[in-house]
């Protein structure tokens, strides 16, 4: 009887090694990450680049189980307007309550709730995107790799703005708009790198 439970016992600590060796967490290396903002309208486009203020991931068996990042609204940056004036107003436009409300919500937070290998190195992530305290699910595909310790990720996000009460220049609320009509779905470009 001792026996049989030792061989239970010594049974049960190789599963826990196990589950230990094939499972990790990863922390965002925000020095080098990247997250790139475009938004378009009648008459052309604006695009600039957002902060991650912290993230991590949880990796299973070499493959991204969950994770939750934080961009920092208050670091939007346009860059594609030299002149200092114009690129400051339009950031503050940004940052008021016509658009992210930045002053009552400084961060916007995606969560990874599910990832599908799709082939290749591509992956499908389904998660829930907030801003402006308002979570909607997102689906999304990334090119991963994971080795030697280095977790990187890079992909595209397209986000209907409406869905987070950012009505600014919508054609589905405001009529006669014309050439002030601003497209409704943004994106976000994620350059990710990740670390042990």
């Amino acid at each position: 009887m001792k026996t049989t439970f030792k061989f239970l016992g010594t049974a049960a600590l190789v599963m826990v090694f196990a589950i230990q060796v094939f499972a990790a967490d990863y922390k965002l290396d925000k020095t080098i990450s990247t997250v790139k903002w475009n938004g378009k309208k009648v008459t052309g486009e604006h695009y600039g680049t957002i902060d991650l203020r912290n993230g991590n991931l949880q990796v299973e068996d070499n493959k991204i189980k969950s994770g939750t990042f934080q961009m920092d609204m208050t670091t939007i940056i346009c860059e594609d307007i030299s002149n200092e004036s114009m690129n400051k107003k339009l950031v503050g436009h940004l940052k008021s309550d016509d658009f992210f409300s930045v002053e009552k919500f400084p961060a916007s937070t995606f969560v990874i709730k599910k990832s599908e290998h799709k082939s290749g190195s591509i992956y499908t992530f389904t998660g829930d995107l907030t801003i402006k305290g308002i979570s909607h699910p997102v689906t999304f595909d990334a090119d991963v790799d994971i080795s030697d310790g280095k977790l990187k990720a890079k992909g595209k996000m397209e986000v209907d703005r409406t869905l987070y009460d950012i009505r600014y220049g919508s054609g589905k609320f405001f009529a006669s708009l014309g050439d002030n009509m601003i497209y409704d779905t943004f994106t976000l470009d994620f350059d990710v790198v990740a670390s042990e």
